[in-house]
């Protein structure tokens, strides 16, 4: 029997699917986004900068430089941790056909004497004469992150790496992450969420109590923001820090609310939240690679253009009128997987933890946010009229 991993959409957490006995790997990585994330030019250049820099804090300290490379793919980062000069590497990776071409990939590129590739996941391995690992690693570099940051576990493989395979000290390659949100009022992105009524010269059509009232699917909705025209949507607040995560320092993966207080900007309706994170490959921040959108750079040629990283859009449970001036508290919760938002006001904020969003209607389960804007697109609608009067009987 066959099974390979599949994220699901749904909760975020990965499912076993059984495939068919001449199921293709190899198709899995064609289909992939290694070769995206490969010539990503920016994320290669900032993670090259923090290896350097970790290699060297390690060094100046009179340790040899012992490096674990959690997810390392190709092996590109524990490459370029060796030409870093970096002692000796460890690196991790779960999928078997990845794990195979890493091998020959550091073995054709003379580095085979220096990285142990391990074919597990990294919870796995272990530490010891007889272990994968015969020491423990002073520096950690991971690639774990997907557009939502914490989407692919990152959390719980920090946590259990920092415990079971990290010296006392250690340096972490990125260092540290910070997440940032934006609340707005956005009709057009509002429009992927629920079903709305619909415009007829008779009067609305409404949808269904229990499609309005639905919270919604709880998988983020994520989109290259950089293409959304900023007369899409209307900044109800300003760009909020909402939480960060020290790599360099015990990371924790249980469940957890962060509280984020804001002065309303404007008048309107509290749709959306917008959400990008950045990433500080050294302790002084001076090595930064982050998934802002174009329209935040100084000039728009700047923005480096990635499609294995984007941006987040995230759905409040439920619109919310706003007057400017207002105090406003938004509330993100997180959990292993995934990030949903919810948004009170300042007084009655209590920073508890909040459930998940969940379909109850069966709509979004059943379509996409690109159906919901479909059906929801007032000019498609009208064109379909105008066409059914045309129709003779």
């Amino acid at each position: 029997m066959v099974f390979c991993g599949r994220v699901n959409p749904i909760t975020g957490a990965l499912d076993w699917i059984e495939e068919d006995e001449n199921y293709d790997y190899h198709q899995e990585i064609a289909r992939s986004s290694y070769a995206d994330m490969l010539h990503d030019k920016d994320r290669n250049e900032k993670y090259y900068q923090g290896i350097c820099a970790a290699v060297k804090r390690v060094k100046d300290r009179g340790e040899e430089a012992v490096v674990l490379d959690i997810g390392t793919g190709t092996g590109l980062l524990s490459m370029m941790a060796l030409t870093a000069g970096a002692d000796y590497c460890y690196a991790v990776e779960v999928f078997k056909p990845m794990a195979d071409a890493a091998t020959q990939i550091v073995k054709v590129n003379g580095f085979g004497d220096k990285i142990k590739v391990i074919n597990k996941h990294s919870t796995e391995v272990t530490v010891g004469a007889d272990g994968d690992m015969t020491r423990r690693a002073n520096i950690l570099i991971t690639e774990l992150f997907d557009t939502e940051l914490i989407g692919e576990g990152a959390l719980p493989s920090y946590e259990h790496a920092q415990h079971n395979l990290m010296q006392e000290r250690w340096e972490a390659v990125p260092h540290r992450a910070t997440i940032y949100a934006q609340v707005v009022e956005s009709h057009k992105l509002w429009s992927w969420n629920k079903l709305l009524p619909m415009q007829l010269e008779s009067g609305n059509l409404e949808p269904p109590y229990e499609m309005q009232s639905c919270p919604g699917a709880p998988s983020v909705c994520d989109v290259q923001l950089s293409q959304l025209n900023p007369r899409d949507f209307r900044p109800l607040s300003d760009i909020l820090v909402v939480f960060r995560v020290d790599f360099s320092k015990q990371v924790s993966s249980s469940p957890a609310s962060h509280i984020v207080n804001f002065t309303s900007l404007a008048d309107g309706s509290a749709q959306v939240v917008l959400s990008w994170w950045d990433i500080d490959m050294d302790p002084e921040a001076t090595i930064i690679c982050s998934m802002k959108p174009s329209w935040l750079y100084p000039a728009l040629h700047a923005a480096p253009w990635r499609d294995h990283w984007m941006q987040c859009v995230y759905f409040l449970p439920e619109e919310k009128k706003v007057t400017q001036g207002e105090e406003i508290c938004l509330i993100a919760n997180q959990d292993d997987y995934c990030v949903w938002y919810n948004m009170t006001n300042s007084r009655t904020a209590d920073g508890s933890l909040t459930d998940s969003p969940a379909c109850r209607c069966g709509a979004h389960i059943t379509w996409n946010r690109a159906r919901f804007g479909e059906l929801n697109d007032q000019k498609r609608m009208d064109k379909y009229k105008e066409a059914l009067k045309t129709v003779s009987y």
